[in-house]
């Protein structure tokens, strides 16, 4: 009696021992379940960085045309319809929209005298005077045109990135120009299409890359809608190099630390 009386609070502490060390398990598996929940809701794919609305390659309004005059490097910041380059038609153009221009004051002139005129001149000679001015005008129209022609202008405002064509030169397949909106920066990351469920818009993402001195941050601006064939090929040999992606592009938090760097090839991990 006495030894089994002495029993009853060493059973009660081991099943407090047992209880405890099995709330402990319990928790620590929990614990490792959340973590690999959040992990298997990360995606990771390769991607690439570039200016909004890409890169815009700009060359003359005629095939072959002779770059006369270049007004811009590398690294110009330029506004939008600003005047980047002349070609080698600039100075005729603009010397026959002076001709025009003078023909059509000429015109209008000669239309306002034969008005005050008041019935002394003929109708036929104010007929004329009208249609002079109408020619003029026309005439005026066509060579602003020309001109036109003869300049490549800024589409938008943005930054020049690459000159293809330098003054004297014709411009060939390449265009004349690149320039960007370097202002904002964004990575197209090509998430696999069975993987494309987990991501949308508003989540948090990861970029890293051995030229970047430290992991940049970003966040999803748009889900593509058409799945296609992978561009981004990382350095593992027996990679897939026809997966089936979706597009996704994220904007990047910090522009300026990527903005010198179009097409940079990057990891991306995208997550909550």
């Amino acid at each position: 009696m006495i030894a089994g009386a002495g029993s009853i609070p060493i059973l009660s502490r081991f099943h407090r021992s047992s209880g405890l060390r099995g709330l402990g398990v319990g928790l620590l598996a929990l614990l490792l379940s959340a973590a690999a929940a959040s992990q298997a809701r990360n995606v990771s794919c390769l991607g690439r960085v570039e200016p909004e609305n890409g890169v815009y390659a700009l060359a003359g309004p005629a095939s072959g045309a002779v770059v006369d005059d270049l007004l811009v490097k590398v690294g110009d910041r330029v506004a939008a319809d600003a005047i980047l380059a002349t070609l080698d038609n600039h100075t005729l153009a603009s010397a026959e929209l002076q001709r025009a221009e003078a023909e059509l004051d000429f015109a209008r002139k000669t239309l306002e005298r034969e008005r005050g005129l008041k019935g002394a001149g003929s109708r036929a000679d104010m007929d004329k005077a009208a249609r002079d001015v109408r020619v003029g005008e026309a005439q005026l129209a066509a060579a602003q045109a020309r001109v036109e022609r003869s300049e490549v202008r800024a589409p938008v405002e943005g930054e020049v990135l690459k000159i293809h064509a330098r003054q004297g030169e014709r411009i060939g397949i390449d265009g004349l120009l690149e320039l960007a909106m370097t202002d904002r920066m964004y990575v197209v990351a090509e998430v696999y299409e069975t993987d494309i469920g987990l991501v949308s818009e508003g989540q948090r993402a990861t970029i890293r890359s051995p030229a970047l001195a430290e992991p940049l941050g970003g966040s999803v601006s748009r889900v593509g809608k058409l799945v296609g064939r992978i561009d981004a090929l990382g350095l593992d040999p027996v990679a897939r190099t026809d997966s089936r992606v979706v597009e996704v592009k994220i904007l990047m938090d910090e522009p300026e630390k990527v903005a010198g760097l179009t097409n940079l090839q990057v990891e991306v991990e995208i997550g909550e």
